[in-house]
């Protein structure tokens, strides 16, 4: 088994439960938190990209909006408006450590279509020039998405670990990881700490959506560890509460749930 401390080029996914109160507004000590070790881990020679959701539910916070709404137009403007604060956001804290971030708005479909190839040649020169890609989906303008509500940025994540050729993809959530039972009704819910094969009784564990301001539940996680597996790409799941834990993961500590694909 490779260490996690080896792997070198790691897409790290964080969700909206993650970068927001329950109020919907910036959560500004977590996201501090995240953006420091994320960018102590690039100084000690890893490199890092970031897919962040958060557009939406920070742009209802802007505009004053207490429930999600539940138009399409609605949503594109609050992500639109959102995109702004996310990257502005990003930016600034990043800046504090002398680090350069890049917005790549994106939709699945210009990474499955023959557009694909522009993408992948943006995000490695934006690597190998030291800059930390922001990778969001282009809420605006991904109607299907909006409308479905199927937490697309897990595959989305997915999609970019195949795409950056990563060793690893990190998904932080609202939940320590895969349990064999649902934790937030049964209290003795013990947490998996290793997957090696996604069978159907892993997919029966996976539960629905475990926030209100996010969309992506854990069956949209499995499904982007499957995704992940067709590109022998490893998966950690964690729970984004606390970031510094990602210091524990590459000290090779045991961190959520690992997903490690059988070779």
């Amino acid at each position: 088994m490779r260490k996690i401390s080896e792997r070198k080029r790691i897409v790290v996914k964080v969700g909206t439960s993650t970068l927001t109160h329950r109020t919907g507004c910036l959560n500004i000590r977590r996201v501090e938190n995240l953006v420091k070790t994320l960018a102590d881990l690039q100084n000690a020679g890893h490199e890092i990209v970031l897919v962040s959701s958060g557009a939406i539910a920070l742009g209802m916070g802007k505009l004053g909006l207490t429930r999600r709404p539940k138009d399409t137009p609605g949503k594109q403007a609050c992500a639109a408006v959102g995109q702004c604060e996310l990257m502005y956001m990003y930016d600034k804290f990043f800046a504090e450590y002398s680090l350069v971030v890049a917005q790549m708005l994106l939709t699945k479909y210009i990474l499955l279509e023959d557009r694909r190839e522009h993408v992948v040649n943006s995000l490695e020169r934006l690597l190998s020039q030291g800059v930390i890609p922001i990778v969001n989906e282009n809420d605006t303008v991904a109607i299907d998405e909006l409308e479905l509500e199927v937490g697309e940025n897990d595959s989305l994540a997915a999609m970019v670990a195949n795409i950056a050729n990563a060793d690893l993809l990190v998904i932080m959530s609202d939940i320590d990881g895969l349990y064999d039972k649902d934790p937030h009704v049964h209290e003795d819910a013990r947490l998996i700490p290793e997957v090696g094969e996604i069978t159907e009784e892993i997919r029966r564990l996976a539960g629905g959506a475990g926030s209100s301001l996010g969309t992506g539940g854990m069956a949209t996680k499995i499904r982007a560890v499957e995704l992940a597996y067709e590109a022998d790409i490893d998966v950690v799941l964690m729970n984004g509460k606390n970031p510094r834990r990602l210091y524990d993961l590459f000290e090779d500590k045991p961190v959520g749930t690992f997903f490690e694909k059988v070779k």
